[in-house]
């Protein structure tokens, strides 16, 4: 027992407990170290930015880069008109990221089946995560997208939207499909057993034991491939989608200024940044719930 241990259950007796004064000085001594890394990290923050500005404001191009990336005219013409394409990838991510999320998980759970009954199964499920990881998603929205309407098949959809969200759940619900496999390979085989023993079947044991605890071990890494899905919905102007960067192509192929492309680029970022901070937060929480002995 450290000496602030015995000073707490010393005191732990009677609602008059005052701390010593050594513990005071602890608590003080740690403030003032955070307060002053946190001063010196804004300082080299500022620093850092400072050299950058001064690097890219006095460099020879710069007055021509600036009319043409960074325009304000340019930036609030492109604005209202990138705003109203960042809609369709908005719908695209609310609708891909369900479809990819169920499609993945029940590729996870074929590639997981046991006995040789299901060797068939597996095999295709395999082969499908293997193709499409190693397939690069450009590639796969050209093919789906540009591909499919040339076939004329009667009854396919010519869509560019369409096509170009079923392309995306296609690769992305590959990449989901190793995330919940890796979570449920994760859970002991001591669950489904207990779960077994107690009376249920395998497909009982997977559903009510194995998947709960495997989605809950894997949300970081799932919100991480959404946010990734997030900003490759703004792939699907290759085939004449109009979202937030076919808005801007538009802008950019009129007045052959690349302001419109800045513009996009950032309402995805101020888009993404909120994702990525709730990412890190349930990561971190989670990490917590670890180290404390607590449930994942």
């Amino acid at each position: 027992m450290t000496v602030d241990d015995k000073e707490l259950s010393a005191g732990s007796g009677h609602d008059g407990y005052v701390p010593s004064e050594r513990r005071l000085e602890r608590e003080r001594h740690r403030r003032g170290r955070a307060r002053r890394a946190t001063a010196i990290g804004a300082v080299s923050t500022l620093v850092t930015g400072a050299v950058l500005y001064l690097v890219v404001v006095n460099a020879p191009g710069w007055p021509r880069t600036r009319e043409t990336f960074f325009d304000w005219g340019y930036a609030r013409e492109a604005f209202p008109k990138v705003l109203e394409g960042l809609w369709l990838n908005v719908r695209l991510l609310l609708v891909c990221g369900a479809a990819v999320l169920v499609l993945g998980m029940l590729i996870a759970v074929a590639r997981t089946l046991r006995g040789p009954v299901f060797f068939p199964l597996r095999f295709l499920a395999a082969a499908y995560t293997d193709f499409f990881r190693g397939l690069p998603l450009i590639i796969n929205l050209m093919i789906v997208v540009l591909g499919v309407p040339a076939l004329r098949l009667q009854g396919v959809t010519v869509d560019p939207v369409i096509l170009g969200g079923t392309a995306l759940t296609l690769t992305y619900s590959a990449y989901v499909a190793e995330v919940f496999r890796a979570g449920i390979e994760s859970v002991h085989p001591s669950q489904r057993a207990a779960a077994r023993s107690l009376g249920l079947s395998n497909r009982q044991a997977l559903r009510y034991v194995v998947l709960p605890q495997a989605v809950r071990r894997q949300v970081p890494p799932l919100l991480n491939d959404l946010v990734s899905l997030q900003k490759d919905t703004g792939l699907v102007s290759i085939g004449g989608a109009v979202d937030a960067v076919r808005a801007a192509d538009i802008i950019v192929g009129r007045s052959l200024n690349y302001t419109p492309y800045i513009v996009a680029g950032l309402v995805f970022v101020a888009l993404t940044i909120p994702m990525t901070r709730f990412t890190d937060w349930v990561t971190a929480r989670m990490d917590r719930r670890r180290a404390q002995g607590g449930v994942a």
